[in-house]
């Protein structure tokens, strides 16, 4: 092998080395961990929500790590998460859940902009850890920074399993009437893997909720591929009938279509929209 031929093999065996580097520190635990989920436990409770009642951060953070660190990264099953559960005070307001699958975007903003509603996403849990990515190593109390496994490769992966028990206990806490918001622009709207329907619908409690209100919204660009009379969507109606809930369902609610205009003004369902002042 020639000078030349030599550096060529050591620079891509380099740059093989550093991308390996760098996807393995993507996926292991996000990085200043610690000092972010405090740091948002005190934003939450001193400034979103200064009435949630008491908690305490630190506590909080310990009762996390207790969760996870020391397992093996695929042994952390959700009943390892109660006691944070049981730390973490927050009372759900009635009428408030708002519950969901493959909608985050248009979800987030009827959140925001109507203030008539919480997702798991807005709970003083869910707020803490969202986004964020964590695992231990068995018998380390440390965390792993450089590889955690993803939640495709075993079933009690610690991130997996922490959304699990959060999604459990929202539902939980559900009162009054609940709203759910899926996707009819896309096949099995209401999947068989998503939380909705392998964890919160099941959780959801008959002598606690009044009525579950389905909105289903389809992209103004389409397709449209389920609504209120066909697809998995009459399947979560016949889940909530068999469950003995009362149930309404609405396709694409003006309001609804109105926040997707916002952002594609243009588009022509949106310019009678303006045109007329109704849509």
């Amino acid at each position: 092998m020639d000078a030349n031929m030599a550096k060529t093999v050591i620079g891509v065996v380099a740059l093989l080395v550093l991308m390996i580097e760098g996807f393995q520190a993507d996926t292991g635990t996000t990085k200043n961990l610690q000092e972010i989920v405090i740091g948002r436990c005190y934003n939450y409770i001193r400034t979103i929500n200064p009435s949630i009642g008491r908690n305490d951060c630190n506590d909080i953070w310990l009762r996390f790590l207790d969760a996870f660190l020391g397992k093996d990264p695929c042994d952390v099953p959700v009943r390892d998460y109660d006691q944070l559960f049981s730390t973490v005070q927050q009372t759900i307001p009635c009428n408030k859940v708002l519950l969901w699958s493959k909608t985050r975007d248009i979800v987030q903003s009827y959140s925001a902009v109507t203030h008539r509603f919480m997702t798991l996403d807005d709970t003083f849990i869910g707020y803490l850890f969202n986004a964020l990515t964590w695992c231990g190593e068995k018998s380390k109390r440390e965390l792993d920074y450089n590889s955690c496994p993803d939640w495709s490769t075993c079933e009690n992966q610690p991130v997996a399993s922490f959304w699990k028990k959060a999604s459990e206990y929202f539902a939980e806490s559900a009162c009054g009437d609940v709203t759910v918001m899926l996707n009819g622009s896309i096949y099995n709207a209401f999947s068989n893997t998503s939380m909705l329907r392998s964890v919160e619908v099941q959780h959801l409690d008959p002598r606690k909720v009044n009525q579950v209100d389905i909105m289903v919204i389809n992209s103004l660009r389409g397709p449209i591929r389920e609504s209120c009379n066909s697809g998995s969507i009459v399947e979560l109606i016949q889940i909530l009938k068999h469950q003995g809930f009362r149930w309404t369902c609405t396709d694409n609610d003006k309001s609804l279509i109105i926040l997707q205009c916002v952002r594609d003004p243009n588009h022509p369902s949106c310019k009678i929209c303006n045109n007329s002042m109704r849509c």
